[in-house]
């Protein structure tokens, strides 16, 4: 057993088990004993007062006693005597014959049954003394018998304790081997996390049958070590994305800076500038995009959020925009939300940014409200989207159209930062079907605006 088994949790509930069952079999014991001896004793001094009694009774009814004996009436009581005013006994049981007086009281007419507990040469004894009459003269019955030993030693004492000890052991015993076989499991899936490490996520802990806590646990586990692979992968396939994002327009720009160095005299120096200045708005953008998507995390800061009416913002921002194709609008007044203005604006200008950018002849926006739920979409008349591609396409980096400029595709973020924008304000961004195009929708938890003082 381990020095520190204390510490653990088996041996804390092994500690807790050993000492609730003391805190209860202790007291009961006590209890039993008390009871055990009271009744026994209960027991005896009835015994003893029934044959005084009777004795008494046959006395006072002039019964004589042949040759001085008192037969035994019952056999728990073996010792009777029958003691006269003057302290002579005048009559004996066979038992008590050869016996000096059993005891030295003398019951009075006022309290006529005594019960006592005296020692006489080699014995103690437990005796009940009945005066029988009520006269000065009267004679005295005694009728006792040795003590039994549940009285006269404290042998019960000794065999409970021995007992509740043994059953104290015993719960402690089983409680300890019990808890060991239950958290066995745990101690497998322990190990079994340990050797695991974050370059191989892959394998799973030990999962036990049944539907009990620890199956539970190792299903919580199992489910943890499989979004932190995914996390894993997917964070290795951004990292491998975003180098190779970063690295196009580095290579350009430093292709054009290695040209102008090598060949001075043939570099036009309006288009190194202006192809400089390309590259390195690019890479100001792919890397504000970046900064925004670690900024938004999974959830916004209460403190930043105040109500945003998304009518009046989808007017706003239509106010500072120049798009190719017309926007047709079909907004509600008064719906509105709770969010940070700022990035709710940035998701509204990356789905627009993306109709306008794969639309035909039109972009249709529209601001809505459905059972408690805002709603906004943005609708093209462009080429629809594929259904197995409607979630691919808001990963990181991710263009279905191969063929489009770099210009045209953007950074390869946008629905990206649109669609964490939505989840961090408790919403969801989803592609819907569309006659004739790509229809995004955002839905988010609606709400009143708060009525002025």
């Amino acid at each position: 057993m381990s020095r520190n088994w204390a510490r653990s949790l088996r041996g804390r509930v092994t500690l807790v088990t050993t000492l609730v069952a003391a805190v209860l079999l202790i007291p009961f014991g006590v209890g039993a004993v008390t009871v055990t001896r009271a009744w026994v004793a209960a027991s005896v001094s009835r015994d003893t007062r029934n044959t005084a009694e009777r004795i008494a009774a046959e006395t006072r009814t002039g019964a004589l006693w042949r040759g001085g004996r008192i037969p035994v009436l019952d056999p728990t009581v073996p010792l009777i005597q029958v003691v006269n005013p003057q302290g002579t006994i005048s009559a004996a049981s066979d038992g008590a014959a050869s016996m000096p007086r059993l005891s030295d009281v003398w019951p009075t007419p006022d309290d006529r049954v005594v019960t006592s507990r005296p020692c006489v040469p080699g014995m103690c004894l437990f005796m009940t003394a009945v005066r029988v009459s009520l006269e000065p003269d009267s004679s005295v019955v005694y009728a006792g018998r040795r003590t039994p030993a549940v009285l006269a030693d404290h042998t019960l004492e000794t065999v409970a304790a021995i007992e509740i000890a043994i059953l104290i052991g015993i719960t402690g015993w089983a409680t300890w081997m019990i808890m060991g076989r239950a958290l066995r499991p745990v101690a497998a899936m322990r190990a079994q996390l340990d050797e695991i490490n974050a370059s191989d996520l892959s394998r799973r802990v030990m999962q036990p049958g049944g539907d009990d806590e620890l199956s539970g646990l190792a299903a919580s586990i199992n489910g943890t070590l499989a979004r932190l692979e995914r996390s894993a992968r997917q964070q290795r396939q951004f990292a491998s994305d975003a180098s190779h994002e970063l690295r196009t327009p580095i290579a350009g720009l430093r292709a054009q800076l290695e040209s102008a160095q090598l060949y001075p005299d043939d570099t036009d120096l309006d288009a190194l500038v202006t192809g400089a200045l390309r590259d390195t708005d690019r890479l100001e953008a792919i890397i504000t995009d970046l900064l925004l998507l670690a900024r938004i995390g999974s959830r916004v800061d209460d403190a930043a959020k105040e109500w945003v009416d998304l009518g009046a913002l989808v007017r706003e921002e239509l106010t500072v925009r120049k798009d190719r194709v017309p926007i047709r609008l079909a907004v509600e007044d008064g719906v509105v939300v709770l969010g940070v203005r700022l990035q709710l604006a940035r998701l509204l200008t990356n789905l627009l940014d993306n109709a306008e950018r794969h639309a035909d002849r039109y972009v249709r926006v529209s601001v809505g409200s459905e059972d408690g739920t805002a709603v906004l979409a943005v609708e093209n008349d462009g080429a629809e989207i594929a259904e197995e591609d409607r979630e691919r396409i808001f990963e990181r980096f991710t263009r279905l159209d191969a063929a489009r400029s770099r210009d045209a595709g953007g950074t390869g973020l946008g629905l990206a930062i649109a669609r964490d924008v939505a989840v961090a304000h408790g919403g969801e961004l989803t592609v819907e079907d569309c006659q004739g195009g790509a229809r995004f929708v955002l839905r988010l938890p609606s709400a009143a605006l708060p009525k002025s003082p």
